[in-house]
């Protein structure tokens, strides 16, 4: 039993040192080397007693599988050819090996050069100078290379920064109007057209000066104005273009079509009213035209910007064109020296001429003839008006009482008198042709002899050029009122308006622009038992507050009259 415990130990032991990874190794290398087979026929070729012996240890010599933790550490990881070469795992005279050495060896080679590179280029920044080296007085800077961005900037490729002007798609729509009537009934208008250009952010398109059944004139805005100084001085409130687009191909139905045109619009609208009714319409049809276009903005009704906005185009932006201004110069400076002595001129102007006698309504002096020429000419002109004209009378001696009739030239020569003027007085008159003709004028010359109008100022050579427009003529007339020590009106109207406004705005309130009371003055005038003395005290203490001094702002009063709250301010 003693020897059967030992035997049996004795085979644990060798099956324990079988399975053991020296003898593992050691079996390998026998397998690999050219002797392995030979001793295993030598050890096959033994007596019976060993071959059963072999069978009988295949039980004692059979490997289990590793437990997990012992699996992780025997495995074995296989390294890279070429390290196995290198470290005498694989034989170095294999053609796998010979590969792996070349490989190896020139990555080796790479990483010495690019230390070798490095190192010199350390060991050069090392032992550059900091700045410069000074030898004497010269200075050794290390050498620079020119850069691009010393001259221009290499980033301004990246920039997309450009003056901004708002493109067509922008614009709400496009508005184009006809401005009628005369020379400052088409300025007013302009000035409206652009403050509601300015409200709805629409277009403008350059204003056409509609010819007037009265005036009768074919004048163009660029034959009065200067286009260019009044689209760009508005550049930064309103876009103005010079013509209709060309996309546009109905241009002559622009105003006759319904589709085209907005009407109905009330006087004195709001700004809210072009909001909400006409700016609908602009965005629908991307071009319209608004008809009628007289007094079709109010004054109190809209923000205080777009009355600012209306002042600036007609005191800046509405420039006369040079050879206007020029003339006009020319016609003051005569007026200030016509007695060998600078003196200064009165302008006066005279609102009686034939269309505004007739649409006054109003009964004035004259013969039998005279009376019946009108009646007819009024029954003409405004029949629905004029009816059968019985009530005529009635209805003129109401309008007089009422300061409603212009004064007649007789009529102011009396007021110019009581107020002080003399018989030497210059006077500028500017009027067209005066119903009633030289008769009807003789009045005021006998008092003011020296009264001329633009046309004995001036040669005809030097008229020519502004008789081919009507607006010229009236343009001229109203630069030497603007420019006149004293300015006088017979009648109210747009001439007269812009006038005293333009004095206010512009400083000329300094100097005197009487508006007379036309009302005091017909009951005083038709009062046969006043004396003069009377009568010169009541004209004097009357006209001592309407000298033309800017005053406040009222509802419904007139910008163009009046412009004091919302574009001017106190002088320091």
């Amino acid at each position: 039993m003693a020897e059967l415990r030992h035997s049996t130990a004795m085979a644990t032991a060798a099956a324990r040192s079988s399975n053991s990874p020296a003898k593992r190794d050691s079996d390998a290398s026998s397998a690999s080397s050219p002797f392995a087979s030979t001793s295993a026929r030598v050890r096959g070729g033994g007596g019976g007693a060993d071959a059963g012996d072999d069978d009988d240890g295949k039980d004692a010599h059979r490997s289990y599988p590793l437990l997990p933790h012992q699996h992780h550490h025997h495995r074995r990881i296989p390294l890279p050819s070429p390290l196995r070469s290198l470290l005498a795992l694989e034989d170095p005279r294999s053609p796998s090996a010979s590969s792996s050495y070349r490989i190896l060896l020139a990555i080796l080679a790479f990483l010495l050069l690019a230390a070798l590179f490095f190192a010199t280029s350390v060991w050069s920044r090392l032992n550059a100078p900091y700045l410069c080296q000074k030898d004497g007085i010269t200075l050794h800077c290390p050498e620079t290379k020119e850069p691009p961005s010393l001259w221009e900037n290499p980033r301004a490729a990246t920039t997309s920064w450009k003056p901004y002007v708002p493109p067509e798609n922008e614009t709400s729509g496009y508005i184009f109007i006809h401005a009628e009537g005369g020379l400052n009934q088409q300025r007013i208008a302009i000035c409206n057209a652009v403050a509601i250009a300015k409200i709805m952010k629409a277009t403008l398109i350059l204003p056409v000066l509609k010819q007037d059944q009265i005036w009768k004139d074919q004048t163009k805005f660029e034959d009065i104005f200067d286009v260019d100084h009044f689209i760009d001085y508005l550049k930064d409130d309103v876009h103005i273009i010079r013509d209709i687009p060309d996309w546009f191909t109905e241009k002559d139905e622009l105003f006759t079509s319904i589709k085209r045109t907005v009407k109905n619009i009330p006087k004195y609208a709001s700004a809210q009213f072009y909001i909400d009714n006409v700016l609908p319409r602009i965005k629908e049809k991307k071009i319209m035209s608004i008809k009628p276009f007289v007094d079709r903005l109010g004054y109190d009704n809209v923000p205080m910007e777009i009355n600012r906005l209306r002042c600036r185009v007609n005191y800046h932006a509405l420039k006369f064109l040079p050879d206007i201004e020029e003339m006009a110069d020319k016609l003051a400076s005569r007026m200030r020296n016509r007695t060998g002595s600078v003196n200064p001129y009165m302008a006066l102007h005279l609102r009686f001429e034939k269309g505004m006698v007739g649409l006054s309504f109003c009964d004035f002096a004259g013969t039998r003839e005279e009376k019946e020429m009108m009646a007819a000419y009024r029954k003409k002109e405004w029949p629905r008006r004029y009816k059968n004209g019985s009530h005529l009378w009635p209805l003129a001696l109401q309008k007089r009482k009422e300061g409603r009739c212009p004064l007649e030239p007789g009529e102011i020569a009396v007021i110019l008198r009581a107020l002080g003027y003399t018989r030497g007085t210059q006077i500028y008159v500017a009027s067209g042709q005066v119903y009633g003709g030289k008769n009807r004028m003789a009045p005021l010359r006998n008092m003011f002899p020296n009264l001329v109008t633009k046309e004995e100022l001036a040669s005809a050579a030097e008229m020519e050029p502004f008789r081919k427009h009507v607006t010229s003529l009236a343009a001229l007339d109203f630069l030497v009122c603007l420019k006149s020590d004293v300015f006088v009106m017979t009648h109210g109207g747009n001439f007269a308006k812009l006038i005293m406004g333009a004095r206010r705005y512009s400083g000329r309130h300094r100097l005197k622009s009487i508006k007379p009371d036309k009302g005091l003055m017909s009951k005083s005038l038709g009062d046969p038992h006043m004396g003069w003395a009377s009568f010169s005290d009541d004209v004097v203490i009357t006209h001592q507050t309407r000298a033309g001094l800017p005053e406040p702002t009222f509802p419904n009063y007139d910008l163009w009259e009046n412009p004091l709250t919302p574009c001017m301010c106190p002088a320091s």
